[in-house]
């Protein structure tokens, strides 16, 4: 009923370290551990509580007895005052099987009661140790997400600047370096072209106006 404290104390010792380095997850375990011992602590109140019930019903039945055993002596001692020693005899006989019914009783009670002040305290304790796991299982969660987070963050970082990496801008800048090569060379043709388009075109321009200049001469004569 209290496997509680066998996985407290496998929890908190040494194996815990064990346990979690074979574990995927160790925030995932952690909070499987919790589950495991909400769990325990529900069939403990459970058990006290059904402890509790015993105990007063058993208080219940020793308080009847002894009633009985008070009200039969009363109606002896009324049977006497009437003359009827018979009565008063049979009266004290069942008195005194209530008494005996009353004592076995209350032995069973106060046992019951130490029983119930038992469970009790250990469920106080189970308490007691499931909220200082919480804390410590609070600080471990923390600390292992703390810890996945450097290690995703020193991934990161060590995957910058690499030599795979460099080799990678170094194609880049390459490419880059070639594209404008290339840009260059064609801008240099295009250039190229354009200069001889402009030679010929000032030549056809320049034979253009000697011809008008020759017309003008021939209108003045002056071939």
């Amino acid at each position: 009923m209290f496997s509680f404290f066998k996985r407290v104390k496998t929890v908190v010792n040494s194996e815990l370290n064990a346990m979690l380095d074979k574990a995927e997850d160790p925030v995932k375990m952690l909070d499987q551990f919790m589950r495991e011992m909400e769990a325990d602590i529900r069939d403990a109140e459970t058990a006290v509580a059904k402890q509790i019930a015993n105990e007063k019903l058993l208080l219940r039945k020793v308080e009847d007895a002894e009633k009985m055993v008070v009200k039969r002596e009363e109606q002896a001692l009324k049977a006497l005052e009437a003359g009827n020693e018979d009565l008063a005899r049979r009266a004290l006989e069942d008195k005194k099987g209530h008494q005996s019914t009353a004592d076995t009783l209350k032995s069973s009670y106060l046992q019951a009661k130490q029983d119930a002040d038992t469970l009790r305290a250990k469920l106080e304790e189970m308490k007691s140790e499931y909220n200082e796991m919480k804390l410590k299982k609070d600080t471990l969660k923390a600390r292992a997400q703390s810890a996945q987070t450097r290690t995703k963050m020193n991934r990161a970082m060590s995957n910058i600047g690499n030599d795979q990496s460099r080799q990678g801008f170094d194609r880049m800048e390459e490419k880059v370096l070639r594209y404008e090569a290339e840009a260059e060379t064609s801008e240099d043709l295009r250039s190229s072209n354009r200069s001889l388009d402009s030679e010929f075109d000032a030549l056809d321009k320049s034979n253009g106006v000697d011809d008008e200049l020759a017309a003008l001469k021939k209108k003045l004569g002056r071939e």
